[in-house]
């Protein structure tokens, strides 16, 4: 299970946030930094800087990882050809799609395939316009993986959330309501997603079982 603290005030990056949700509508095409540059009416320079100062990555990076974490995820949840799915994803053939593949993941996309299981750890996730803010003020998405020494008592709430409808905020409102008194307390408050009851659908959603 993870563990996490809340963050405080963010501040909107509205361009950011446009080429990402750009990306995401088109990335079954042919598109590459001119596209994201024109769309954004942003020059090749101001975009490039302005994308990788944020989010820590060229616009062309970000979105060849974003194709190989889509079709890492279509090898494991669809009996879908190699070829088409490395077709789909961009490359011109498959052995150009499993060179990029290996160098990104350390192994093949059939070997992937064959080990039946989501194992992309280094991949890039889909990246929502909303997660734009976050990341500009340095609030990570990788989590930092502590070892605790003494056992906790959590008293909270469960429910079932996903990536697309999270309902993380609404279970907090619904805690607060009935139990503000042990945050006034205590004063720490965490978001525990219990990760192995996590399901993964096959369009990239996300549903886990979190406890507030």
């Amino acid at each position: 299970m993870l563990m996490e603290k809340g963050g405080g005030g963010l501040s909107h990056l509205t361009p950011l946030e446009r080429a990402i949700e750009y990306i995401e509508t088109h990335l079954d095409e042919n598109i590459d930094l001119g596209d994201v540059s024109r769309e954004m009416g942003y020059s090749y320079y101001h975009m490039t800087r302005m994308f990788s100062a944020v989010l820590g990555e060229p616009v062309g990076r970000y979105i060849s990882r974003r194709r190989l974490y889509r079709a890492a995820r279509q090898l494991v949840s669809s009996d879908r050809r190699i070829i088409d799915i490395a077709l789909e994803s961009g490359f011109q053939s498959p052995e150009a799609f499993s060179r990029a593949f290996k160098a990104a993941f350390k192994t093949t996309p059939a070997d992937y395939r064959k080990a039946g299981l989501d194992l992309v750890a280094t991949a890039k996730p889909r990246l929502l316009p909303v997660d734009v803010p976050h990341i500009a003020a340095g609030i990570s998405h990788s989590p930092e993986i502590l070892q605790m020494t003494e056992e906790i008592k959590i008293a909270g709430l469960r429910g079932t959330t996903s990536i697309s409808q999270n309902r993380i905020p609404q279970l907090w409102d619904q805690f607060l309501s009935l139990h503000r008194d042990l945050y006034e307390l205590t004063g720490t408050a965490y978001s525990i997603c219990e990760t192995r009851q996590t399901v993964y659908a096959e369009d990239g959603d996300v549903t886990f079982s979190v406890m507030v």
